[in-house]
């Protein structure tokens, strides 16, 4: 099993945040919470939960990432788009 973090978009500004190990929520992928297994995944889901009733995020959920020696590594595309921002060219007007 791939580690798991939980990410969501913050209602504030719609930015792309991840679940902290302080327990907020955090721009950066490198402060994340891990889930290494299948029950302290559904306990970070249960917490995202609660942001969401409290109207500080919205659509939490679970991604895969790789722990290697320089950081954490997104697995899909999708992931590293999102959190890098807008993938429309700026010299294409």
């Amino acid at each position: 099993m791939y580690l798991k973090a939980i990410t969501a978009n913050r209602l504030r500004d719609g930015r792309v945040v991840y679940l902290s190990e302080a327990g907020n929520w955090s721009q950066s992928l490198e402060g994340s919470r891990l889930a290494r297994d299948e029950e302290e995944l559904q306990s970070l889901l249960d917490q995202a939960e609660v942001s969401v009733l409290r109207n500080e995020v919205v659509a939490p959920y679970a991604i895969d990432v790789l722990e290697l020696d320089s950081g954490y590594l997104t697995t899909r595309c999708r992931e590293e788009i999102r959190s890098t921002g807008p993938s429309r060219r700026t010299d294409a007007a």
